[in-house]
C-alpha cells in the first residue's frame, strides 16, 4: 500500500464521527438518508465526511435516485489491514533496536 493511501486512511479515520459511520457501513449498506438518522449533523456536514470516506477508498458510493448509497471497500479495508498487521509483525519480530544491542 502507498504511504499516500494510509495517510489518507488515516486521516479519514481521525474523526469520531467517520468512524461510526465506517461501523455502521461494516453491517450494512446504507443511503445518505439513513445515514443522517444516526447522528446530529446537517445534511452537508454528512456529505463532507463521505468526501473524505470515499476519497480515502474506505467507502464506495453508488447514486440510485436522489440519494447515495454507501458501502464499505473490503478490499482497502483489507490492504489497510495488511499494512497494520506487518507493521506490528516487523516491530514483534526481534522486539529490541538494534543501536541497543552492543
Amino acid at each position: 500500500m502507498k504511504t499516500e493511501n494510509i495517510i489518507s486512511i488515516s486521516k479519514a479515520l481521525s474523526d469520531k464521527n467517520r468512524v461510526e459511520i465506517i461501523k455502521l457501513l461494516s453491517e450494512n449498506e446504507l443511503c445518505a438518508c439513513h445515514l443522517l438518522e444516526h447522528f446530529e449533523i446537517t445534511q452537508p456536514t454528512l456529505s463532507h465526511h463521505m468526501k473524505q470516506l470515499t476519497e480515502s477508498g474506505l467507502v464506495n458510493v453508488t447514486k440510485r435516485g436522489t440519494w447515495n448509497h454507501y458501502s464499505i471497500n473490503k478490499e482497502t479495508i483489507d490492504e489497510y489491514t495488511d499494512f497494520l498487521q506487518s507493521t506490528c509483525k516487523k516491530n514483534n519480530q526481534n522486539g529490541m533496536c538494534t543501536c541497543d544491542s552492543k
